[in-house]
């Protein structure tokens, strides 16, 4: 351990980003929802920190998870990803960390679907015994713009309780154990994190309390957005914190971790889970919370209930895609902080 030492390499400069390269923001979640938010914010403001969530269990972060006892690095390294500059060097780094490995049909490899930045990360904490440092690191060499934490300093289980109805009519309880799966249960309810009270990322707390704006979400709601605020010490430095509180809507509230919940659903949510954390602006794409006025009036009404303010901005790619447009979501962003 230890072999990397000294200070940070040199990388290719940066061009200031336009907007406020002031103002501290913290943005939390994971997945592609954070990595929407990032590519917009990172538009905005060079004083950018991601807290990523660390309970994904599948796919190539989960065997990685298992076999060497690290958290698990995808989202992280799409965290990372999102960050680099839209430049050769930014674009040629972020497909090198994004790609995965794929054996020759009939021949098993042990990298098969692998992705090259989980592997280049975990190398990284092996040879720093550094969770930080490691990532600061992989920063470094991709010229990401801002800097990328987990959430906790170790990895995280979420638990929750699937409820269906059967076709005798009877009403099936199920308890489930693992992101991979709670992401495809629905009519999801009682969700938790193991271990219980688990240590929060000391470098996130430290953010998160300097930090003018927090932005929680967009992304998976029960398996990239609650985390945060089921994770005890994490929940207290949101709720504490001085700064201003942004809560980001997805833009399909109708996937299939949360079947048949409306956009008014997903903030009652927040306000069960975590009664005690205000929120100051929920941003929402128009397009996502309903066509009726009866709609609008619930969403509203449920914003209220958080203490927030609701500003709509069309932030699709198209209307028919449920996918954030960078360039739209920064302008949300930046009338929200110019609003502040």
């Amino acid at each position: 351990m230890g072999v990397l030492t000294g200070p940070l390499p040199l990388i290719p400069p940066k061009n200031q980003p336009s907007g406020t390269p002031d103002l501290r923001v913290v943005a939390l979640g994971g997945g592609h929802g954070l990595s929407a938010s990032l590519s917009a914010l990172r538009l905005l403001t060079s004083e950018l920190t991601a807290v990523v969530t660390v309970a994904d269990d599948g796919g190539s972060s989960g065997r990685l998870r298992d076999e060497f006892n690290v958290l698990p690095p995808g989202d992280l390294r799409m965290a990372l990803s999102a960050l680099c500059d839209d430049t050769e060097w930014g674009r040629t780094w972020r497909d090198v960390m994004q790609h995965r490995f794929q054996s020759v049909q009939g021949k098993e490899s042990l990298l098969d679907q692998h992705a090259m930045g989980n592997l280049l990360i975990v190398t990284l904490w092996e040879l720093l015994g550094d969770t930080v440092g490691g990532l600061k690191w992989a920063g470094a060499l991709l010229g990401a713009r801002g800097q990328v934490l987990p959430m906790a300093s170790v990895p995280l289980t979420i638990q929750g309780t699937s409820r269906s109805l059967q076709e005798d009519g009877t009403e099936w309880i199920q308890q489930i154990e693992g992101q991979a799966v709670l992401a495809t249960a629905g009519n999801v309810e009682d969700v938790r994190l193991l271990p219980e009270g688990a240590p929060a990322c000391v470098e996130a707390l430290e953010a998160i309390e300097l930090s003018d704006w927090v932005i929680l979400g967009p992304g998976s709601w029960y398996t990239s957005v609650l985390p945060h605020l089921l994770l005890p010490e994490l929940r207290q430095a949101l709720c504490t914190s001085p700064a201003r509180r942004c809560l980001a809507m997805n833009l399909d509230v109708n996937d299939k971790e949360v079947r048949g919940m409306s956009a008014a659903d997903h903030l009652r949510v927040i306000s069960r889970y975590a009664p005690e954390f205000g929120v100051d602006i929920v941003l929402a794409d128009p397009t996502s919370i309903g066509s009726t006025q009866e709609a609008r009036a619930e969403f509203e009404q449920a914003a209220a209930a958080l203490g927030a303010e609701v500003v709509l901005s069309r932030v699709r790619v198209s209307n028919r895609q449920s996918v954030h447009d960078p360039l739209r979501l920064a302008a949300a962003f930046h009338d929200v902080f110019g609003g502040g």
